[in-house]
């Protein structure tokens, strides 16, 4: 089974990654940032470095797509191959980071990959605004990240919420402002209810109106 974390930078979904794969005994599979051979690169100069960054990405998670698809093992995935196609390369393309030659390149790459691999059995988003996002970033401390600039984070907040508006899949939305699950283990039980319900059938429960919990 393929249980997938998605999100904007920031948000909290390698460490949800963590303590969900700790929780169930699942198998993590987590995005390749400390090793990434552009990353740095790639926030000194957007432009000169965004098809090569977004490439490595692709292979990577379809990489990890396939090996999912070949195991029998439940898997928790951070960061999903549908958020660089669908967000990433097209935020960078829409403002002026990659050009268009490039970017039909990805694209036709991507699709040729879509047709070889299945959604996950459950996709959990992270929702953040933008100031959450920002506390988040700074308090991680990422030296390659403190030049980010707020319209970029913004532009792929944008992006997510119309994936995620769009996503025909079965689909958990986080509220990351108000639900810290980090720090507050009932806000942590509160999701892993939610999955249980979603993948095992188990807590029957009606989607709340509670400020802040919310599902879909």
């Amino acid at each position: 089974m393929h249980i997938a974390v998605a999100g904007n930078i920031g948000c909290g979904k390698t460490t949800l990654t963590n303590m969900l794969a700790k929780h169930y005994g699942w198998e993590p599979r987590f995005e390749s940032v400390e090793f990434n051979p552009y990353l740095e690169d790639f926030y000194r100069d957007m432009k000169r470095w965004s098809f090569n960054l977004q490439i490595y990405f692709l292979n990577k998670r379809f990489q990890d797509v396939v090996e999912i698809a070949n195991t029998d093992e439940y898997i928790i995935q951070d960061r999903t191959i549908y958020e660089d196609a669908r967000i990433f390369a097209p935020n960078l393309h829409e403002q002026g980071f990659m050009e268009d030659r490039d970017f039909d390149n990805y694209c036709d790459l991507f699709n040729l990959m879509m047709s070889l691999v299945k959604m996950p059995d459950l996709m959990i988003y992270i929702r953040s605004s933008i100031p959450n996002l920002v506390a988040q970033i700074q308090k991680r401390g990422r030296e390659y990240e403190n030049s980010m600039r707020i319209d970029y984070l913004q532009g792929l907040n944008d992006k997510y919420e119309a994936w995620i508006r769009d996503y025909k899949g079965k689909l958990l939305v986080v509220d990351g402002d108000h639900i810290k699950f980090a720090q507050n283990p009932e806000d942590f039980q509160y999701i892993t209810d939610r999955i249980d319900a979603e993948l095992f059938g188990l807590f029957p429960f009606e989607a709340s109106d509670e400020v802040g919990k919310e599902i879909n």
